[in-house]
């Protein structure tokens, strides 16, 4: 049933929020679970006029009871692309992909998929029952990014399958309904100087939540999460070249360094510039934050704290 809250009541997290002009509405989606109004796991669309009073959750999408993955959604993004909706969705399972190492966490099927849907509540359908990369590969929090006419999945290599986890780029067909050639490492979660590891699993790194935005003189940066010493952040990478393939360069100091992360970054119907993350990271207190940035030009800062009524 949808009713009427502020950010500060729900527990929200890896939330995406999307303006649609036409209608002046700030569409927000999040994981449902089934306790939240689904009878399966799904995702759920919040709306908003002024980012302050919220309805919601109207479900977008239900796991189908003959899904591939049935244990979840993870980090839900909306986009609107050539006319139409698409949710990129981190779909996870607990079907093993290889046997288990001592002292490890599971290796099991945990792959990133497109859905496309007509309107930002959806539904939305996914173009087959299978994650749009490889089974063999744990991937998750995948983001688009269109360069020179061509769309790109943009996500993250689980630290949990390769230790050092990574942000990676492959391109996707036109219609977004699969992926294109092989994809390229953009860069590894020990390439950023402020990140201190996983402190459980010593010498590994975490990605999470890559997303990207271009400056307003062309610079474009990805905000990225990973770990410093226990607590979630959200640090910054520069492309180099101004181009999705780089190189890319981590900025010393993290954008927000106070348990929060999984960012994205979007516009106010007023041209404000802003930022959302969930903090804390820590079940069930996660709570949708909202600030507003300053773009300077060659990275962003954030400039205050959004006052949630």
């Amino acid at each position: 049933m949808e009713r009427s809250f502020h950010l500060q009541d729900v527990r929200i997290r890896d939330a995406c929020i999307l303006p649609d002009a036409a209608t002046q509405t700030y569409y927000l989606c999040t994981s449902i679970r089934p306790s939240e109004g689904g009878s399966r796991p799904g995702v759920g669309v919040y709306t908003s006029q002024d980012l302050i009073e919220w309805r919601g959750p109207h479900i977008a999408f239900e796991v189908p009871a003959d899904f591939w993955g049935q244990e979840g959604i993870w980090a839900p993004e909306l986009h609107a692309y050539r006319g139409r909706y698409y949710l990129f969705l981190t779909i996870n399972t607990q079907d093993p992909i290889a046997e288990p190492q001592p002292g490890w966490l599971p290796f099991v099927k945990r792959g990133s998929q497109v859905l496309v849907g007509d309107a930002p509540r959806g539904p939305f359908r996914p173009f087959r029952n299978r994650a749009h990369l490889p089974v063999e590969w744990m991937t998750l929090d995948g983001t688009l990014w269109v360069e020179d006419g061509g769309p790109y999945m943009v996500y993250c290599h689980e630290w949990v399958q390769i230790k050092d986890g990574t942000v990676e780029v492959v391109r996707l067909t036109d219609d977004l309904s699969d992926i294109v050639g092989e994809p390229t490492v953009l860069f590894h979660g020990s390439d950023a100087p402020w990140g201190t590891g996983s402190r459980t699993y010593p010498g590994s790194y975490v990605t999470d939540g890559p997303f990207l935005y271009r400056t307003r003189t062309g610079t474009l940066l990805m905000v990225w999460s990973s770990f410093i010493s226990g607590a979630y952040a959200t640090g910054v990478a520069v492309s180099e070249t101004g181009k999705l393939h780089g190189p890319w360069r981590q900025e010393p100091e993290p954008l927000f360094a106070e348990d929060g992360g999984h960012a994205m970054i979007f516009r106010r119907f007023d041209g404000g510039l802003m930022l959302v993350l969930h903090q804390p990271n820590q079940p069930p207190n996660e709570r949708a934050r909202l600030f507003e940035l300053e773009d300077t030009g060659d990275s962003i800062r954030i400039a205050r704290a959004w006052t949630d009524g």
